[in-house]
């Protein structure tokens, strides 16, 4: 009896930048017999994908007439079936929730969130006829108080609420949702232009501390895009479990990985919100700040109250 092979998965992946957690998926979902379509904005930058044997496409996810020739492109490609979906294209987002400029955050807001919805929504049929898996890149930042970042946490906040429905919605047709929480990965997303702290920001005096918070992702406890793209790889292709056991083994509903992500999942589990609270809160200088900010102020009622004497 002949032994028929099984046709080849394919994964899409968006964001697949050098030097960024996408462009690390595609090597290690293609060491492992996949069929990689990388994307990016300027695919150009994919050349090095290609010449490894890869299949490289335009793509804004940003912009429905991008999603929707991505799409035709991707059906033709594999005759109208998709394996994985893997929704990693991101934007950081640190500034002070008081300093934020609300056209900066719709941008944020427009690749974080609205993007995964767009491309979940357009490759629903691909994904349906290959009962696949789509794997939705959040961050730790959705469950953490992650200072000077409220932004980016409201954006993978939503991300991990959306992924959860989602994950209901979808489970009818046998495709399964897995949410990827990571925690602190080397990668070129915090190498781009930094916003700056407004002169007249209420944060001026703990400036050091923002400007810390700025490289934070690529300074703590950082895991290389490379380790962290091959524990992702492992588990989106592990096998099949019943939902109770998802969290110890096969594959998972939540994916936590990357520096601080074990540290913060058994935090939560143990102590709740509390202790994670209160690190963030001293770790980026807020136990400080409000130090100054009592000091200024009895600084001035003492004054007042000495004018108040001088004048009577």
């Amino acid at each position: 009896m002949t032994n028929i092979p099984a046709p080849q998965k394919t994964v899409l992946i968006t964001g697949c930048t050098p030097g960024g957690i996408g462009h690390a998926l595609c090597i290690e979902f293609q060491k492992r017999g996949l069929r990689v379509i990388a994307t990016a904005r300027n695919v150009d930058v994919l050349s090095d994908l290609t010449q490894q044997g890869m299949e490289a496409l335009p793509l804004d996810v940003t912009s429905k007439e991008s999603i929707a020739s991505c799409h035709e492109a991707v059906g033709k490609l594999t005759g109208g079936q998709l394996d994985i979906l893997v929704n990693n294209a991101g934007r950081t987002h640190t500034h002070p929730a008081l300093d934020l400029d609300m056209d900066d955050v719709r941008q944020t807001f427009e690749t974080n969130v609205f993007g995964v919805m767009a491309m979940v929504a357009a490759f629903g049929d691909q994904l349906i006829a290959a009962k696949g898996l789509v794997i939705n890149v959040a961050s730790l930042a959705a469950v953490t108080p992650y200072v000077f970042g409220s932004a980016y946490c409201a954006s993978k906040g939503a991300v991990v609420s959306y992924s959860r429905t989602l994950r209901q919605e979808l489970a009818p047709f046998g495709v399964r949702v897995m949410v990827c929480m990571a925690g602190t990965v080397k990668s070129n997303i915090a190498s781009r232009g930094h916003r700056s702290l407004p002169e007249r920001s209420v944060y001026q005096p703990i400036r050091d501390a923002f400007e810390r918070r700025l490289v934070f992702s690529q300074t703590q406890d950082s895991m290389s895009t490379e380790e962290f793209a091959s524990a992702m790889a492992d588990k989106a292709l592990a096998p099949e479990v019943w939902w109770f056991l998802r969290a110890w083994v096969g594959r998972p509903d939540w994916f936590w990985r990357g520096g601080m992500a074990s540290l913060q999942w058994w935090a939560m589990l143990l102590t709740g919100e509390w202790l994670v609270d209160y690190t963030s809160w001293r770790m980026f200088g807020l136990d400080k700040l409000q130090s100054i900010v009592q000091q200024d102020a009895a600084a001035q009622s003492s004054n007042a109250e000495d004018s108040k004497a001088k004048a009577q």
